[in-house]
């Protein structure tokens, strides 16, 4: 691998949270990769890789919990299982490594942990097969960085990158469930003019909507052509709706009026002066498939309880990423980080 020395401007402190994706892009692009068994690699907007074991796919994802300390084991194993279910694949093996912070951890709080990852692996058929725990200095909270591996039928395979234009763009659920839930965890003392019922709701949406999709990727992959899935987490469904553009290589146009926000988000987000577009998102599946089609895989959410929109269509490439609004469109908003991180540097 080579790589070009770091100019002036890649010398600038980076603010928390993802580095620039234009940054990330160019790193990944830097990695040979030498194995041909390697069918996905690290690529920009691809939530897991993907490995040829002949008869099948493996599907391999890493995923930290940094941004709260609450329910830490049941939210890793969620977040890593998105990330295979949006591949098409099935969560089976998961590995944890749980860092703990020196003098604010007893046996209770690791069991506490270990229950929860292995509650968590239950709801979602995955079991736990190792990883490491211990003990370390210099953190003030526990932090978990999971993987999960999977596997998927050859047949069966979704990536981000296969949007084709002309494609319906779904978003389920709405925004941002894991971004509310982290803001009433993380930033009660400031939500003093929020009703007390709405941050108790949101403190549980981790559970209730709940952060798994993956009864929606089931569903969707029973009931239409799926061409591409992405998992919306760091920088928000605008991130995302960037990163499935990059990974595809196309275009695509938002309609903001039609993306669903949910109450509690939009609350929280007034009270901290925060944008939704921008929240952390894991939780909502971001989906694309024949314009013609999309009716069909929004009543069969429906009839499942499960919520969602047409949010927009993916355009040819070289057309950009727009939002379009009452007043015309404007170029899709970027975010230099997610809007929790905001919250942290405050």
């Amino acid at each position: 691998m080579r790589t070009e020395p770091a100019g002036v401007a890649d010398m600038a402190p980076l603010p928390l949270g993802k580095p620039p994706l234009e940054l990330l892009d160019r790193l990944l692009r830097a990695w040979e990769v030498r194995d041909p068994r390697v069918v996905v690699g690290p690529r920009l907007g691809e939530d897991a890789a993907i490995l040829d074991l002949g008869d099948r796919y493996l599907v391999a994802k890493s995923d930290p919990i940094t941004f709260t300390a609450e329910e830490i084991g049941w939210y890793a194993v969620q977040v890593n299982a998105n990330d295979l279910a949006v591949r098409g694949a099935r969560p089976c093996w998961f590995l944890m490594t749980l860092l703990l912070p020196e003098a604010k951890t007893d046996g209770t709080l690791v069991e506490r942990i270990f229950a929860q990852v292995h509650e968590a692996c239950q709801a979602v058929g995955a079991t736990v097969v190792g990883g490491h725990t211990e003990i370390t200095a210099g953190l003030d909270r526990p932090i978990l960085a999971g993987t999960m591996l999977g596997e998927v039928d050859k047949a069966r395979l979704v990536t981000t990158a296969g949007a084709r234009p002309g494609d319906a763009i779904l978003l389920s659920k709405g925004i941002a469930v894991e971004g509310v839930s982290v803001l009433a965890r993380e930033g009660r003392e400031r939500l003093a003019a929020v009703p007390a019922e709405v941050v108790a709701r949101s403190r549980e949406f981790l559970r209730h909507p709940g952060i798994s999709v993956l009864p929606e990727v089931k569903i969707a992959l029973e009931s239409v052509p799926v061409h591409s899935m992405h998992d919306p987490t760091e920088g928000g469904l605008a991130t995302g709706l960037l990163e499935l553009a990059m990974a595809g290589g196309i275009g695509l146009e938002v309609d903001e009026e039609a993306i669903p926000v949910l109450p509690e988000c939009l609350a929280l987000c007034r009270a901290l002066g925060l944008d939704p577009l921008g929240l952390i998102a894991s939780g909502s599946l971001l989906l694309t498939c024949p314009a013609e089609c999309a009716e069909t895989l929004l009543s069969a959410w429906r009839r499942e309880g499960i919520g969602g929109r047409a949010i927009g269509r993916v355009l040819p490439a070289g057309a950009g990423c727009w939002l379009m609004q009452r007043q015309g469109r404007r170029p899709l908003p970027r975010f230099a980080r997610d809007e929790v991180a905001r919250l942290f540097e405050r």
